[in-house]
């Protein structure tokens, strides 16, 4: 039972006295029913303004003492990211957590999260049965690190009771069950938190049944005994940190979650601050208690693999990103003397068999119990005054227009090595500042599709930062313009034409690296991933999308060719055409565009094969234009103009579909997002999901679309 250990009775209130009205004269036969029509008005006056103070009285009293009611055993649903070997996960250990997990008492189930889970994680899901699911429908960086906002999120949707997010090696002990039991009786919002006891050589098991611990030869263990007396150490990091909920569909903050990579650091004690800041709900610690074990040193750091299973080496940016947003995002590192002294947070104390809540003014998480003396555990301090979250110089060394090499986690040649296709295929995404959000729908669709061979090239300093920021695999390129207009950079304008001349130079950098390139403005939405098909069509062809509106003719006329979306092979034939058309490009006074068809299919189409093919005499290269059916143009048979566009689309079987034909970025914008074929939410920096709340994403509300006067 949850009791509070500083619960004062209220006194009752005074009993309301009956009015009596004695009548002394017949004539006051009508005063005396205006007198009793007085008396029931007042009374029932009086009764009102005494419900409304009972119930304001009872309001206030809530807010400084939970109360329990009378639920039900709580649904609780566990949220974890299991690693994999190269970020230093142990499928054993990991199996060894997620049985305790189910063993507890109750209506437990587990969801494994992350877009490409270890295979370890999918067999144990299989093993065990219907109550543990795995959801890849989760955010996460290029790295493969998912990011604790959308964790949070995922755990928000959920149709459970309470919600556990917790590190996939903690093994839960049966106190975990007994405490969200008790604590779902209480009729508020809340969070509770909890640090794992680091203990070292953990050589237990879960029995067959998965009900009792037992040693290797299959005698019963003593949790009290045996393991509760033990000594333990404990960390100062976010690792082995344990956080429940209730009401999940309730928020836990008033503000967004940054966009933190999980495990990375930081994010956990930013969360617990920014949920005591925003009032919320009330905040249990209840680390007095043993909830968890961690059979691990828990200050071995976690880090990116040394590039096995695709991993890049050296993850040490991840831990500086974290430290940047917990260093710009809420109050945590802006805390002013005071404002910690919360009247929502409570400490969760165990008093024989029941729980105490005992007031507190600031939660530390620094007092483990270390032993049978109960000695306290005084080496940890408290994290909010841990000064090396809040250096944050990670992001002034990116914004630095000096040391290039030093402010970029990875070079090109790195990037393209992990990121390439079997066939050392990559796609080629390129965006300035005013397409941000549109590159973000545009990398959310490619994850969507499980297209993972992509890479960005960002154009200034602020799309950069942000895609480091969002998990892209991004790189900056040095020769692009540095004055891009936020608006005023669509077709036809000087913008646009030194816009496009970086692309060309990239694309022609990475066929001479040996890579195969599909390049796809960030305004091509994708219905299916088409770089195997334009594999297939073999060496020495260079496949471009036509630009033609009309729905019946040639559509290789001249300046048809549209350089937004094309795929070049890294041959002889390929290369040499791509350094006739930089070399074009850079002394034309337009865009790249013309270029290309210029040089591939020469002056007025003299290079023009049939209706649908262009062949350049020096290379012998073969220019095709790809099938509009497939591979439409924004103009073409009005698909966008559709009522369902993306019916229309699947109807012809389309690969993709360019949002162009239209002049300006707003432009751009409110039509795609209006089609439905959008696929990012800018107010909480996450892709959507089909677990998502749609209603929370507004199509124009997150842009300002006003003035918009584009032609």
């Amino acid at each position: 039972m949850l009791l509070p250990s500083h619960a004062h009775r209220r006194p009752p209130l005074p009993r309301r006295r009956s009015v009596v009205s004695h009548a002394t004269s017949p004539r006051g036969a009508g005063g005396i029913i205006a007198i009793l029509a007085f008396v029931f008005l007042t009374a029932a006056s009086l009764h009102h303004a005494s419900s409304r103070a009972r119930a304001r009285e009872r309001r206030i009293a809530d807010r400084r003492v939970p109360r329990l009611g009378g639920a039900a055993a709580p649904r609780v649903t566990i949220f974890s990211a299991p690693l994999s070997p190269a970020d230093g996960g142990s499928p054993e250990r990991q199996e060894l957590a997620l049985r305790s997990w189910l063993a507890l008492r109750g209506d437990v189930s587990v969801v494994l999260l992350g877009p490409h889970p270890p295979s370890a994680a999918l067999a144990v899901a299989a093993r065990l049965g219907r109550r543990v699911t795995v959801e890849a429908a989760v955010d996460c960086s290029f790295t493969g690190t998912p990011f604790f906002h959308s964790m949070v999120a995922r755990a928000q949707a959920s149709e459970s009771d309470i919600c556990v997010l917790v590190d996939a090696d903690v093994l839960l002990l049966p106190e975990t069950a007994a405490l969200l039991t008790n604590l779902s009786r209480i009729d508020h919002d809340w969070l509770i938190v909890s640090m794992s006891r680091n203990i070292s050589g953990f050589a237990y098991n879960l029995s067959e049944n998965g009900n009792q611990w037992v040693h290797a030869d299959g005698q019963v263990l003593s949790l009290t005994k045996e393991i509760l007396g033990d000594k333990w150490a404990a960390d100062s990091s976010d690792r082995g940190l344990i956080m429940a909920w209730n009401n999940p569909r309730n928020p836990l903050l008033a503000g967004v979650i940054p966009s933190f990579l999980y495990g990375r650091g930081g994010h956990s004690w930013w969360l617990i601050h920014e949920v005591i800041s925003s009032q919320m709900r009330l905040v249990f610690d209840a680390s007095s208690l043993v909830l968890g074990l961690y059979p691990e040193n828990l200050s071995a750091k976690r880090v990116a693999g040394s590039g096995e299973n695709g991993r890049l080496p050296d993850g040490s940016w991840e831990f500086d990103v974290n430290r940047h947003l917990a260093a710009v995002y809420g109050s945590y590192c802006y805390r002013l003397p005071g404002v910690h002294h919360s009247p929502m947070l409570y400490e969760v104390i165990k008093d024989s068999e029941d729980y105490k809540l005992s007031k507190i003014e600031e939660l530390t998480l620094s007092k483990f119990v270390t032993g049978k003396e109960q000695n306290v555990h005084t080496e940890g301090q408290s994290h909010w005054h841990k000064k090396n979250i809040c250096l944050s110089d990670y992001l002034r060394s990116l914004s630095s227009e000096t040391s290039e090499g030093d402010r970029v986690p990875y070079s090109l040649g790195a990037l393209l090595q992990s990121r390439a296709d079997e066939n050392r295929s990559v796609v080629l995404g390129v965006a300035g500042a005013s397409y941000r959000d549109m590159l973000m729908s545009w990398a959310c669709r490619l994850r969507h599709l499980g297209v993972t061979n992509f890479v960005v090239c960002a154009l200034d300093h602020e799309t950069y930062e942000f895609s480091v920021l969002q998990g892209l695999p991004v790189f900056r390129d040095p020769s692009s313009p540095k004055n891009v207009s936020f608006d005023d950079c669509h077709f036809g304008t000087p913008c646009f034409q030194r816009v496009t001349k970086v692309k060309s130079r990239v694309v022609l950098e990475i066929l001479r690296l040996g890579y195969n390139v599909l390049l796809s403005d960030v305004d091509v939405y994708w219905f299916d991933n088409p770089v195997q098909f334009l594999y297939s069509l073999g060496s020495a062809t260079f496949a471009a999308q036509s630009d033609e509106y009309n729905e019946t003719g040639p559509i290789n006329l001249p300046r048809r060719l549209n350089s937004g979306f094309y795929y070049a092979r890294s041959d002889h034939a390929t290369i040499t055409a791509m350094e006739m058309v930089v070399k074009h490009a850079n002394k034309s006074s337009s865009s790249e565009q013309p270029s290309f068809y210029d040089i591939l299919c020469g002056q007025e189409g003299a290079n023009r094969h049939g209706n649908n093919i262009c062949l350049e005499p020096s290379t012998n290269l073969t220019v095709m234009f790809l099938d509009r059916n497939l591979f439409p143009n924004g103009a073409y048979r009005r698909l966008w103009e559709r009522r369902d566009v993306r019916s229309a689309c699947r109807e012809l079987g389309c690969f993709v579909l360019h949002n162009n034909w239209v002049n300006g970025r707003k432009k751009k914008l409110r039509r795609q997002m209006a089609s439905g074929l959008w696929d990012y939410d800018p107010g909480s920096r996450m892709c959507l999901h089909s677990w998502g709340d749609a209603g929370s994403f507004r199509v124009m509300g997150q842009f300002d679309m006003s003035g918009d006067t584009d032609s």
